[in-house]
């Protein structure tokens, strides 16, 4: 669903190392569009003195000491959803039904805030569009 290309910023042949990568993910014919929505991501800024990316929308971490992990992980997760016509919704069930076992079989189930003081809970999934269809003919409330 998606490509993440992770470069050595700090290698003196990072540029051409970048050129083979793409000249190789072409000649293996992929769809286009994994091409286009490809991730580039600088590592090892942390050796280079106020490293900022030359390239658009390149994305610069430094993996040992942790910068930038949490914005390349929101940039996968939403090419991602993107990529597979998913979405991320929270919603209120009533747990004596049977929408959360049907969550869990039919979406990924990421979160669960149980309610105890009226038998409800909320739901944090990720869930295709037809999926959530049915949910919302089974369960209207």
């Amino acid at each position: 669903d998606l490509i993440v290309h992770v470069r050595d910023i700090t290698h003196p042949e990072t540029i051409l190392q970048k050129a083979t990568v793409l000249s190789v993910l072409r000649n293996l014919n992929l769809p286009s569009h994994l091409l286009d929505s490809m991730v580039e991501v600088h590592n090892k800024v942390d050796l280079v003195e106020r490293y900022k990316p030359t390239e658009e929308n390149a994305l610069a971490i430094s993996a040992l000491h942790g910068h930038g992990l949490e914005e390349l992980k929101q940039e996968i997760e939403k090419k991602i959803l993107t990529a597979t016509g998913k979405k991320i919704l929270t919603v209120n069930i009533n747990l004596e039904g049977p929408q959360l076992s049907w969550l869990y079989k039919e979406a990924t189930v990421q979160e669960v805030e149980v309610m105890p003081e009226d038998g409800t809970a909320r739901v944090k999934v990720i869930i295709g569009s037809s999926a959530f269809g049915r949910y919302k003919n089974l369960f209207p409330n």
